[in-house]
Order: C-alpha cells, then structure tokens, then sequence
C-alpha cells in the first residue's frame, strides 16, 4: 500500500507562511529595539562564558561586507523579499509542496524582512539617518573557542535573530529539501 501524507490545505499553507514571517519578524523586532534602546553602542554583557549580547550596528552585508552602497543593498534586498514573496506564492499553489519546505522559505522571507525593517527604518527611527540608510542591529556573541592568548578563534561574527532564521532555513533546506527547491525550477 503506498503511504499517504496528510496535506495541508492552501489557505492552511497561507496561514502558516503569514503566522512564520510575522511570528519571527515580531520577535526579531522585539530584541533588535530593546537592544537598541537598552544597550549603549558597542556595549556587550557576557551571559555566559560562550555566549555573549554584544550590541553593534551592521552597516552592510552579512559578516559586515559592504559591496554596494547603501541604498542599491537596501533595494536589492526589497527585491529579493518580492522575489522569495512570488516563489511562496507559486509554491502555496502546488499541492504536493512540502509543508516543511514552505515553511523554511518563510523563515526565509522574515528574516530578510527583519533586516530590511532595520535599514529602510532604524536611521530615521534613532536619528542617525534618512530612511533606506538605517544599519541593521546585532547582538548575538558565540566566541566558543579560544587559542591559549585568550583570543576568539571560533566564532567571530555578531549576528541578530533575522540572520539566524535565513541561515537556520538554509541549512535545512541543504540538508533535507535540496529536491524540492530543485523541482521548483521546473
């Protein structure tokens, strides 16, 4: 006999994309401004040894990177989320979508909207910048491994809650749903 999976309905599908990308986008937001408004520039605090809220301003990319200027990052992010919008929406369409794959694309979508939020908003918001200009806030520290100087040899970076939804989601989708977003193509 061949094995049926339970689907979900398509506004069911719906549903689950709107109550992710809000669910997180809250949550992103929530960290982000009282981090913004608790913490001084450049503060940190150790929670614990291996984990740390360090608070810092992300002119550019992931990482820091600053490729493009300001303004064509911040649009280009736009367009990628209205992109990654259509994709959701043709995928909600097909019923033999994996309700798993769907939801790491909206994990997707949140966390890049959280960090748009931050650049179209946070400059005008805290006065520092015109809208589109604003620097995304981060805050997680994980320096897990030291040399015996005391110096961070494993992990550097500082990132917030809507870079770890995008990477969170891509490393599932790597790991169990490469079919699926190859069969998007199609």
């Amino acid at each position: 006999m061949g094995e049926t999976r339970p689907t979900c309905s398509r506004q069911g599908r719906v549903w689950l994309v709107i109550g992710i990308v809000l669910g997180a986008l809250i949550i992103d937001q929530a960290i982000k401004l009282y981090i913004a408004t608790h913490f001084a520039l450049g503060e940190s605090r150790e929670i614990f040894s291996w984990f740390w809220i360090c608070y810092i301003e992300n002119n550019g990319m992931a990482f820091g990177i600053e490729w493009f200027s300001k303004l064509a990052l911040t649009l280009f992010r736009l367009l990628a989320v209205g992109l990654l919008g259509w994709y959701v929406h043709m995928l909600i369409n097909k019923p033999e979508t994996k309700t798993g794959f769907l939801a790491t694309i909206a994990f997707i979508i949140a966390g890049a909207l959280g960090n748009i939020i931050d650049c179209v908003f946070y400059g005008k918001l805290f006065g520092y910048a015109g809208w589109f200009y604003g620097r995304v806030v981060d805050m997680f520290y994980f320096p897990l491994i030291h040399n015996s100087a005391g110096e961070v040899l494993f992990f550097r970076p500082v990132f917030n809650f809507a870079d770890s939804c995008i990477t969170c989601a891509v490393v599932v989708i790597l790991l169990f749903y490469m079919k699926e977003l190859n069969q998007g193509e199609k």
